[in-house]
């Protein structure tokens, strides 16, 4: 089953030369979900070879605007290229007053619609529920209310072995499957063991957008597969990343490390770095497993 996400931006606050705003696209089992869409996003799918037109779930963190600056463009596409499914987006409660004043001084009405899901960013909820996975908000300490989100797959299957399949009848696939042991009408005992495999452990992604490091969110990250962390400055200017509410590369690390990640990645980097070795480098002098969320790049979770 594919879990993985593709970086779409990874700047803070302006673009640079190679680097957008923030934006991922998560791919799970084929399914589509973007995790917040900055200016520059649609060009950037483009690039990558990444179809809008299969984006069905659309999470936005907070509202400033390199988090969501995009997204209007992006609509406004889908709705000139003939879309007419439903979209889901969950953001700020203020984000639908945001997109129905633009639509409508533009004198737009689209052609699908959107169903939108207002977020609570002070409790931590599950937003979102369908039969490969949930979706959690974590809340973070930011200058604006901001969420971030944990998608956690849920549990598949097990496996059939597929050289065993023929020895039995199709119709006892799927109890065999979800771990069951059948008697046959002969009395022969079919035991879910001995044609099935496990199913992989389910995965989660763990998406922390803009936030001071901050100890109140870590119970909602802990132990997760692949945490993504936003590393604005080297900590040299942890005085300026407390200022703005941001974190450093360092402090992302400590977060990783505290909480058991298995994998940490970095962005949401300033502009004021044009090459990023020392970010991830000072990162990794805590927690080893880390890479940078580079544009274009996509991994595995």
């Amino acid at each position: 089953m594919r879990f993985e996400v593709t970086i779409l931006g990874s700047s803070s606050a302006t673009p640079v030369f190679n680097r957008n705003p923030t934006a991922q696209l998560l791919n799970c089992n084929e399914k589509y979900y973007l995790i917040d869409c900055g200016e520059g996003t649609q060009q950037q799918l483009i690039k990558y070879n990444l179809k809008a037109a299969r984006i069905d779930y659309i999470f936005i963190s907070h509202l400033h605007g390199d988090h969501y600056f995009g997204l209007i463009g992006l609509l406004s596409s889908l709705h000139l290229n003939g879309r007419i499914k439903p979209i889901q987006i969950f953001g700020p409660e203020a984000l639908l007053e945001i997109l129905e004043v633009q639509f409508k001084y533009s004198d737009t009405v689209l052609r699908y619609p959107i169903e939108f899901f207002a977020i609570d960013p002070t409790q931590p909820a599950q937003i979102f529920e369908n039969s490969e996975l949930t979706v959690e908000t974590i809340v973070l300490n930011h200058r604006i209310p901001t969420t971030g989100f944990i998608f956690k797959q849920k549990q598949r299957q097990r496996k059939l072995i597929k050289e065993k399949a023929d020895l039995i009848p199709m119709a006892y696939y799927t109890a065999l499957k979800k771990g069951m042991d059948i008697e046959t009408p002969g009395g022969e005992m079919l035991l879910s063991e001995d044609y099935t495999t496990p199913a992989e452990p389910p995965r989660c992604y763990a998406y922390c957008s803009d936030t001071l490091y901050d100890e109140r969110y870590f119970e909602s990250i802990k132990d997760c597969d692949t945490l993504y962390h936003e590393a604005t400055f080297l900590h040299e200017l942890l005085d300026r990343a407390k200022e703005t509410h941001h974190t450093t590369a360092l402090q992302a690390a400590e977060v990783a490390k505290i909480n058991n990640a298995k994998k940490l990645l970095i962005g949401h980097f300033s502009s004021r770095y044009k090459t990023l070795q020392m970010l991830l480098e000072e990162a990794q002098s805590v927690f080893e497993n880390t890479e940078l969320a580079l544009e274009g790049k996509t991994f595995p979770l």
